[in-house]
């Protein structure tokens, strides 16, 4: 991000009403690639292809943010390949962690991974350290660290279902697991911030948070997202598109500043539910209106949602989690464009 614009989410991140609604997407794997005319397993092998894409990104939409700004990941193998997890990859599909854990007894035998070391964590900090020097000449700086988030990792450690019916059936040995991936992440986090000392941002994803009700959110995700997020940064950002009503009232408790959420809840709910503590980046839907609509559409939907607030602070135009796949040049520009003349 350049200084201009990560001082534009700064206010928003206060609580100041900047002169415009800013507009800022996650880009990711998941659509960065192929709207860049790039194969995916491609982008995560050649560091050319991963810089040149997001260079491209930034200089097609000038009038957004891409948060959280050359993202350097291994979609969701990066964290969980540190615990041993086989990574799975295809030429131009979304690459897959296999699951570690045959049952929750096997949290027994996991130790905490070296985070400076092990599995694609390594390769993820040298590829910014190689890149920096082009990203820093473009007038960027990177200023996340990112990760996935606690319960998200240990889902794809265990299997989704196992995962969330050990928390009942073994409880325990799920705040095990949970202590070990949650120290794991602080050691991760803390090292992208020693590699990168521009780093003033977290960005942490977790959907499996939206599976959970409160009284599980409390219980085994709460703690940890505190602890994640007890960092000295300024932004502390997160990603959860899957429900978010049962976990919003506690988000602020747990030092989160700035929240992505999904389309099952309107911008007005999220503001209420969070206590207005939490800036809002959302939530215009990705799949049915951003990747599917057309230009007229997307402006429609874009003009109706965010000129009806009356309080546009603590407010990102996007949609409703990350850039969807599929989301053409035309309809994104057609998004900016139309919250430009609010």
């Amino acid at each position: 991000m350049k200084d201009a614009e990560w001082d534009m989410l700064l206010e928003v991140v206060r609580g100041e009403e900047p002169p415009r609604i800013p507009v800022g997407f996650i880009i990711d794997s998941p659509w960065l690639p192929n709207w860049a005319g790039h194969t995916i397993l491609d982008y995560f092998t050649d560091e050319r292809v991963f810089l040149d894409a997001n260079l491209k990104a930034l200089e097609t939409f000038p009038g957004a943010m891409m948060l959280p700004g050359f993202w350097s990941e291994y979609g969701m193998c990066t964290e969980p390949s540190a615990f041993g997890a086989v990574s799975v990859w295809e030429e131009d599909n979304f690459p897959f962690a296999r699951r570690t854990l045959a049952a929750p007894r096997d949290v027994e035998r996991l130790e905490r991974p070296d985070a400076r070391r092990e599995g694609l964590l390594p390769f993820v900090i040298r590829r910014l350290k190689h890149l920096e020097p082009e990203i820093q000449k473009a007038g960027h700086r990177i200023r996340f660290a990112v990760a996935r988030g606690p319960l998200n990792i240990a889902s794809f450690l265990m299997g989704t279902t196992e995962f969330l019916t050990a928390l009942r059936t073994d409880p325990e040995l799920m705040h095990r697991l949970l202590d070990l991936v949650t120290g794991f992440l602080v050691d991760w986090i803390g090292w992208q911030r020693e590699c990168f000392p521009s780093i003033d941002g977290i960005l942490l994803l977790d959907d499996i948070v939206g599976f959970v009700g409160r009284d599980d959110f409390e219980r085994f995700a709460l703690p940890c997202l505190a602890r994640v997020f007890d960092a000295g940064v300024a932004v502390k950002f997160f990603h959860n598109d899957a429900p978010s009503k049962a976990s919003a009232p506690l988000l602020a408790d747990a030092g989160i500043n700035l929240l992505n959420f999904g389309v099952q809840h309107t911008l007005e709910e999220m503001r209420e539910w969070t206590g207005g503590r939490v800036a809002l980046v959302g939530n215009l839907p990705p799949r049915d209106v951003l990747a599917a609509g057309t230009p007229e559409e997307v402006a429609h939907a874009a003009t109706e949602m965010y000129g009806a607030l009356r309080d546009r602070s603590r407010l990102v135009a996007s949609c409703g989690g990350g850039m969807p796949p599929g989301a053409p040049t035309e309809n994104i520009r057609a998004f900016i464009d139309a919250v430009a003349r609010l």
